[in-house]
């Protein structure tokens, strides 16, 4: 495996480093905009762990495809990241093959902080059908990077999927193989009374199955479920009806599916 770190331009390496079950690349420098960060080398369908940064989480990641790109956000992309990531002139990206211990284990099987916007292939990883004004502080990838920050809205750690006032909206989590769901937690924004809060959503699952939840509750604790569905690969989160505040702002701050991997123990 191989990370290098290039600028989309001129594609000259800034920075690279290699190995077999593990990749450490620590450097002096600082990004620019248009830098990527390329992971390569990588055994399509495989589990890895993935760092992109000292001020980001790992991930552990399904990941389909040979060869990953990593865009280093600037300016708006940067706003929905700790200010502190890509920062400075010195930095760390790491990638290695996970354990079995660690991807057998039960867990947030939504958990993505590796997630980006656009790019397809690793997975689990978060779209849906509106995202206020195509801000990044209102980028479903924010519901699934772990922040659960629900007291304010806007930049970093209060970004949040947010709907543009659209009453057909729905996010969608797909896991990229089948998973077995045991709960589903959700942390809705609770910016009162800037924010409304939903009272009720429904849950679509990929065996064609759906549940009906109720959030009838203005909190900023989460709201959990006990939900179980084996085999599952893709969960949708829709008609989400609005409670009767006057605020026309109700938004997600993270959806949690705790559970394990279809056909491990």
């Amino acid at each position: 495996m191989k990370i290098t770190v290039y600028n989309d331009w001129d594609h000259l390496p800034k920075a690279e480093s290699e190995g077999e079950e593990e990749v450490v690349l620590a450097w002096d420098g600082e990004y620019r905009k248009g830098d990527i960060i390329e992971f390569s080398g990588i055994t399509p369908g495989e589990f890895y762990v993935v760092k992109a940064d000292a001020c980001i989480d790992p991930a552990l990641v399904l990941i389909k495809e040979e060869t990953v790109l990593f865009t280093v956000p600037f300016y708006e992309k940067k706003t929905s990241y700790n200010p502190l990531a890509f920062f400075g002139n010195r930095h760390i990206v790491t990638i290695r093959r996970a354990r079995d211990y660690k991807i057998n284990s039960y867990k947030n099987l939504a958990l993505n902080p590796f997630d980006q916007h656009e790019v397809s292939g690793v997975y689990p990883h978060a779209s849906a059908n509106v995202e206020t004004r195509g801000e990044a502080v209102f980028a479903a990838r924010n519901a699934i990077d772990g922040c659960i920050a629900t007291l304010s809205h806007g930049e970093w750690p209060y970004e949040s999927w947010g709907i543009n006032r659209q009453d057909d909206a729905e996010i969608t989590i797909d896991f990229g193989r089948k998973v077995d769901i045991e709960k589903i937690v959700l942390y809705t924004r609770a910016d009162f009374p800037h924010d409304n809060y939903w009272v009720e959503g429904t849950f679509t699952f990929s065996d064609g199955t759906s549940e009906v939840v109720k959030m009838d509750k203005k909190i900023q604790e989460p709201h959990v479920f006990d939900i179980r569905r084996p085999g599952i690969d893709k969960l949708k989160l829709g008609n989400l009806i609005k409670s009767d505040d006057p605020s026309p702002f109700p938004a997600l701050t993270q959806i949690e599916v705790y559970g394990r991997e279809t056909g491990r123990d």
